[in-house]
């Protein structure tokens, strides 16, 4: 990509993707039924819609669709000083040990970079609570250390070596649903802010696009002899952090961890290395792995923590290489570390200026005004999101993680 259309990217003025957004558009409880949400459809620039029970029809049999299997964690963790203030505890990101599988079963001690809710009023010493868990009194206690960035190294400290972080998470804790659904949470939200085939533990937000699909349009996909493939990319809360400067270079994207299975990568290739995307979440992860290929063709021995892609990486000059090449040195890495899975991770930013190489076709929700989830949609539309939201704003859709939903097709 040259110099120039980097820095026109860059250059982006994040006014120019507002539009108007009234609270009663907002969805602040799913359906009952997932499967009966609105469905817009975009295929080539013509506008129609749908129930979301039908999308299998639109979709090209023999294709591959990709769906993000993470799973949403009870992050929210509140603790009372002697004084009576409520502090909250918000879990980021696994520090020490920062794999997330292993966090979810440390024993006696972990530690998490977290978001600290009402930090004035704790100015030091450590908190306690005191909770039932497997009909055993388990005393937690969380101390306050560094300072990284917005956020703070949280040590957790419990007197039950037979009680697991995730039991604490799962008695303690509150799923954090979106600020944006001004409510609080409700016991309903911890089924239906899950999406029906998320299993790796590490979100503390939903893949949204995913909340629509159940057990029968699985059924549907496969009747459609579709292939369905799954990637863990774990949801920060930076994807709800609003972008405050004017230009868009002035937004700092947040890492965001991945998971793909080599089986996954073999599909891919399979399919011409093409996908249709689930979520912005597996675009995220789908057009990251271009660029670690990349990364392999400039070093084939580089460690797996130098894949890591970073903000502006797609836009900086570098050399092109087809998309099957890409993925197939990610492949003989893998095979050459004796690896089933990679692990990484992204800070991509995808904007208009972006080159999509690998999603053909995105199911996505509808996102907020000034968002890069609306750049990221922008991009893959070659800049006709407009036409897309107006229809969605005047055809009563509902928008947002609990909203209504639509198929891309550019």
């Amino acid at each position: 990509m040259c110099k120039e259309m980097m820095m026109e990217t860059k250059h982006i003025h994040i006014s120019d993707y507002n539009y108007p957004l009234p609270d009663e558009r907002i969805a602040k409880f799913p359906l009952p039924r997932r499967d009966h949400s609105k469905l817009l459809i975009y295929n080539k620039g013509v506008v129609g819609e749908d129930i979301f029970y039908n999308l299998p029809n639109y979709l090209p049999k023999g294709a591959l669709m990709v769906f993000n299997n993470t799973k949403v964690i009870q992050a929210r963790l509140h603790f009372h000083k002697e004084t009576g203030a409520l502090i909250e505890v918000f879990l980021l990101e696994p520090a020490q040990p920062a794999d997330y599988e292993q966090m979810f079963q440390t024993r006696s001690h972990c530690s998490w970079l977290c978001l600290v809710g009402n930090l004035k009023k704790w100015k030091e010493g450590a908190l306690t609570r005191t909770i039932t868990i497997n009909q055993q009194e388990t005393t937690i206690q969380v101390t306050r250390g560094a300072v990284h960035g917005t956020s703070h190294w949280i040590d957790f400290d419990w007197d039950n070596d037979l009680i697991s972080f995730a039991d604490i998470l799962e008695a303690m804790g509150e799923l954090p649903i979106p600020p944006y659904l001004n409510r609080k949470t409700q016991e309903s939200d911890k089924t239906t802010y899950q999406t029906v085939y998320s299993k790796i533990k590490g979100s503390v937000a939903a893949p949204t696009a995913g909340l629509h699909f159940t057990p029968e349009v699985l059924s549907a996909i496969d009747a459609h002899y579709i292939d369905r493939e799954e990637v863990t990319l774990h949801v920060g809360a930076g994807t709800f952090k609003p972008v405050k400067s004017e230009e868009i270079e002035g937004h700092e994207m947040h890492t965001e961890y991945v998971s793909v299975h080599r089986q996954t990568l073999e599909k891919l290739m399979a399919h011409d290395c093409q996908a249709i995307a689930v979520g912005t979440t597996s675009v995220r992860t789908l057009e990251s792995l271009y660029y670690m290929g990349l990364h392999l063709q400039a070093n084939p021995d580089c460690q797996e923590a130098d894949l890591h892609v970073c903000q502006w990486e797609p836009y900086s000059p570098h050399q092109e290489i087809p998309v099957s090449q890409a993925i197939g040195n990610i492949i003989t890495w893998m095979e050459r570390h004796h690896q089933d899975v990679l692990h990484s991770s992204t800070q991509i930013i995808i904007a208009p200026g972006y080159e999509y190489k690998i999603v053909k076709m995105l199911v996505t929700n509808f996102h907020q005004p000034q968002s890069t989830l609306l750049l990221l949609v922008s991009a893959f539309v070659h800049g006709d999101w407009h036409k897309i939201y107006d229809y969605a704003l005047t055809h009563d859709f509902r928008f947002l993680s609990y909203g209504d939903s639509s198929l891309l097709i550019p």
